[in-house]
């Protein structure tokens, strides 16, 4: 497994371009659940390319397991990091379902029956088993983001990240979504996650890092970031606590989920 810190990290665009990230510090352990939220524009998707190399800090250091991956190649990063884009069009290439998944583990040196066992496995975790043979351009957009994520999915990493998984998703895709993340997550791997959905931060994470400006304002359990001694903070970047925690807070229930809000009354 693999440890992964921003060690005063900072990212400026090119040419003059916007401050993105501003001296972060941030240690994410291996087997942490980790949620980055804050409006757009807070840095969020910066930060998670800096894990796998897309994106080099202007200044400070990325570490994997202490070691500064100033010098490893994208290919390389990409063994212990698998990042599934926002936008599922920029990563899908392949003219097939199963030739896509079969892709990123293939490059990692996966092959024979251990490739078709990973790709299997990813296929029938996101529901896409039977459409194996299908061109992803035929499948809904909802789809091809559930196939972005098994073709992240099935590289096995050590880490495994998420940009925006739950958008355009039905609640049976959130629940495949949330799957994903649990079987991740009993397996010692990382689970980090962007998103604007709280109620799903709330419920599939373990900590949540908020980002405003290019710096961590709050960084603790869903219980901590979403009570309201931090609500003005959460304000501050545009986001609102999930509805269980606001509903709860006027009952004098504190807590973040539903299923907690229900146990309680």
């Amino acid at each position: 497994m693999t440890d992964l810190t921003l060690d005063r990290v900072s990212y400026r665009y090119p040419q003059g371009g916007a401050l993105a990230l501003d001296g972060i510090d941030l240690h994410i352990a291996a087997g942490e659940r980790v949620a980055l939220i804050g409006q757009n524009g807070s840095g969020k998707t910066t930060l998670v390319r800096h894990l796998n190399g897309l994106l080099r800090p202007s200044s400070g250091r990325v570490l994997h397991d202490g070691v500064d991956v100033a010098a490893r190649t994208v290919a390389q990063l990409a063994r212990s990091v698998g990042l599934a884009f926002q936008d599922p069009d920029r990563q899908i290439f392949a003219g097939g379902v199963r030739r896509e998944v079969e892709f990123g583990p293939r490059n990692l040196g996966l092959g024979g029956a251990a490739l078709r066992a990973a790709v299997d496995e990813a296929l029938a975790e996101v529901g896409l088993d039977a459409e194996a043979g299908t061109n992803p351009y035929d499948l809904g957009a909802s789809r091809r983001k559930l196939l972005a994520l098994a073709s992240v999915q099935a590289m096995h990493t050590p880490v495994l990240v998420l940009d925006e998984p739950t958008t355009g998703q039905d609640m049976r895709g959130v629940a495949i979504v949330k799957r994903v993340i649990d079987a991740a997550h009993a397996a010692g791997r990382s689970v980090i996650a962007i998103s604007h959905d709280m109620g799903f931060v709330a419920e599939s994470f373990d900590r949540v890092v908020v980002l405003r400006g290019g710096k961590v304002i709050l960084d603790g359990t869903p219980g901590l970031v979403f009570s309201n001694a931090s609500w003005d903070a959460l304000r501050s970047t545009y986001l609102e606590p999930p509805l269980a925690a606001i509903v709860g807070s006027r009952l004098g229930v504190a807590t973040p989920t539903d299923a907690e809000l229900l146990a309680a009354l």
